[in-house]
């Protein structure tokens, strides 16, 4: 029998979107009372929205004012990627353990560069990556503290029931595709590479990477196996590039200095593959997929969208604060509404997680080796696109 249930203190970093996503996991926790502590950022306007939506009791302007208070034990960061090293590197320094969103890190050029993504070989940001990965590593290996790595994909309800299923028969995935796209961003820093660290690859393309590269890794252990990436190969494009402005009207993606598209194949070292895709130019909402195909089975995750409500409507009375899909401009005609959105996507599920990581004492099923292996993985992809040739690892 579990032993009573234990109070976690959080201090969060960050009162943008994500901060929502946490904050409604945070609600569904069960088994492990969530005390809310602290939301921190420059914009005290958003941080006191945040504390009034979920309860925080306070909120603040100065990080290192949060990570000074002995109560909180878990720095949930859900700032912009540029900042994760450093403010993860602060938090375990300061006795914390730490949740982090995705991806780990990136590539954001110099102070001030502009046109980062054309002028800076990929090979160099590469290397950097590496470099600002390993300040981490050594700080999570000394310090003991927990990282607990934000990737929703790996606790997609579907997904983790795939790897029930595989870890149960001992499969052996042969190859794996899968699939983040839709219409492009609202953000206007999503079409250059030093607000984004790359385009659709970094952006979306991170989610099914990391869920593939933890599924192999679910396979690995459950036949007793050691699998890394051998090797990464890519491709990557400005497929609107051809548009007139009145056919891109439709369509979000601006992309300067990044890409639109991009197809990154991994070959393991047992020989297998996997296939990632991302595009900016997909209409009719969000396409989150992973297929997986083993020597005794096919594994079909539908992450959005599901066919478990499909409505139709003739007009939109009523609907406002209705959410029926994402990336779709009108509610009209047939659509495939989302329907438990925060768990069949895994956001209440890694929050469940990570809570009872720190309350237990266990290791997250998302941790610090997968959020290094994704960007090591991409920025190889990167880097084999510019070259035109396989990165070997």
């Amino acid at each position: 029998m579990r032993e009573k249930t234990r109070e976690v203190v959080i201090g969060t970093i960050g009162a943008g979107y994500a901060a929502y996503l946490h904050g409604n996991g945070y609600e569904k926790v069960s088994g492990v009372s969530v005390r809310l502590k602290t939301v921190c950022d420059l914009n005290l306007e958003l941080a006191e929205k945040v504390k009034e939506r979920y309860g925080y009791e306070q909120v603040t302007a100065d990080y290192s004012e949060m990570l000074q208070d002995p109560e909180i034990q878990v720095i949930d960061i859900v700032t912009p990627p540029f900042t994760h090293v450093d403010m993860a590197i602060q938090a375990m320094e300061a006795g914390k353990d730490v949740i982090c969103e995705k991806p780990l890190t990136g590539y954001f050029g110099k102070k001030g560069q502009e046109n980062v993504g054309n002028t800076t070989p990929k090979a160099e940001m590469y290397r950097y990556i590496i470099d600002d990965m390993n300040r981490l590593k050594e700080v999570v290996e000394r310090t003991g503290r927990k990282f607990m790595y934000a990737e929703n994909f790996v606790y997609a309800t579907n997904v983790q029931k795939a790897a029930e299923i595989l870890r149960a028969k001992k499969s052996k995935i042969l190859f794996m595709k899968g699939e983040e796209s839709l219409k492009g961003s609202s953000s206007s820093l999503a079409g250059k590479w030093n607000g984004t660290g790359g385009g659709t690859l970094i952006r979306t393309g991170t989610h099914p990477l990391s869920g593939m590269l933890w599924l192999k890794q679910q396979e690995a252990q459950a036949r007793g196996e050691t699998i890394t990436v051998k090797s990464v190969t890519c491709d990557t494009g400005k497929t609107t590039a051809c548009l007139s402005e009145e056919e891109h009207r439709h369509i979000a993606a601006r992309p300067e200095d990044v890409e639109d598209f991009g197809v990154i194949t991994v070959t393991f070292s047992d020989g297998t593959k996997s296939m990632t895709i991302a595009s900016d130019t997909v209409l009719g909402g969000t396409k989150n997929y992973i297929e997986i195909y083993s020597n005794d089975s096919a594994l079909m995750c539908n992450i959005t969208p599901t066919d478990i409500l499909n409505t139709y409507f003739l007009d939109e009375d009523g609907l406002e604060d209705v959410t029926i899909s994402e990336m779709l401009p009108a509610k009209l005609g047939w659509n495939k509404a989302f329907v438990s959105d925060e768990i069949i996507r895994g956001y209440m599920g890694e929050l469940q997680d990570f809570m009872e990581t720190v309350a237990y004492d266990r290791t997250p099923t998302s941790d610090f080796n997968l959020a290094y292996e994704t960007v090591k993985v991409m920025y190889a992809a990167y880097q084999s696109a510019e070259e035109g040739r396989r990165i070997d690892f």
